[in-house]
Order: structure tokens, then sequence, then C-alpha cells
């Protein structure tokens, strides 16, 4: 029997230890890192009432996303479903995709990503945005987004956002 190397390791992860605010009404907690699992990263997200993730597109990494409480509404390449506790859905690189809280009371869902790596983007836009009084602004987002292979495209925003009862990003 031939053993092979990983270049995971032991990692433990005490609830919420860290969790940054990306904009009002969105958390991310970091669960796994790149450092320590070698090719994944998991990333926790709550949503309050109403929070829209704009139109985003990844160009590095796919995701994959389980719902875990509450109701997440999800958009992507023009295709749309509302998932409840065990639900999940995959969203592949390059596809344009959103997510929103569909439900009237909080929602969390746990997000797999690979490759690893991403995680990052989401401390940098919490530190970003904590800058900037907590909002989210487009002039510090963009360069940051950049760097990660993201893009936003906000024409989808208001349709979203009237059929859904969301709340634009501001």
């Amino acid at each position: 029997m031939s053993v092979t190397s990983s270049s995971a390791r032991l990692a433990v992860v005490p609830p919420d230890s860290r969790e940054v605010t990306l904009v009002p009404g969105l958390t991310a907690t970091v669960k796994l890192a790149a450092f320590e699992t070698g090719g994944i990263s998991i990333v926790e997200h709550t949503f309050d009432p109403g929070v829209l993730v704009p139109p985003h597109r990844h160009t590095h990494e796919d995701e994959i996303s389980c719902v875990i409480s509450g109701e997440i509404g999800f958009r992507s390449d023009g295709r749309e479903v509302s998932l409840g506790p065990g639900g999940y859905i995959v969203k592949p690189r390059g596809e344009l995709h959103s997510m929103w809280n569909a439900g009237e009371g909080p929602a969390r869902m746990i997000e797999i990503i690979t490759p690893a790596g991403f995680e990052k983007y989401f401390i940098a836009l919490a530190e970003a945005t904590a800058a900037v009084g907590g909002r989210p602004d487009p002039s510090v987002i963009a360069p940051i987004a950049a760097r990660f292979g993201l893009s936003f495209d906000f024409t989808e925003v208001p349709d979203l956002v009237a059929r859904h009862g969301l709340r634009a990003p501001r």
C-alpha cells in the first residue's frame, strides 16, 4: 500500500471565529482556507431579509452553495431557483450569477470554492467597506474584485429588486 502526501493539515475552526461583515446585512465566515485544505475553501454566508448579492462573474473558481437555513434565491445566466435548507447549487466559473435572501427571516449558506484562494476576497472586501463606513463603494470594490478575477454587472439589479422585493446594494 502506498501513501500519498497531502497539502491539507489538521484545522479546528470555532464557530464565527473568522466572521467579517461584507456590507450591512451580509457576512462571510471563512471556515476553511487554502492554507488549511490545499485545494478548496469553505465560507459561510448570512443574509438578512432583502439582501442581494449583485450579479457577478468569477474567472478563476467554481462555487457550490448549500443552503443551511432560511431561503436563498439564485440567478445564474438567466435561470432562477429558490432553495431552502439542504438545497445545493453549482455555480460554474464564467456564469453571471447572483444570490439573495428570498425569505422573511435570516438565511445562511455554506459555499465550497475551488480552487481555494477566493476566501481572501471576502476579507479584503470587508476591510475596504469598513474603511468607508461599511457601505459598498464601487470605486473601492472594483480594484479588489479585479485582483481576484471578479467582475460585476448591475444591469439585472433593478429587475431583481422589483420582482423579489429586495434592497439594492447601497
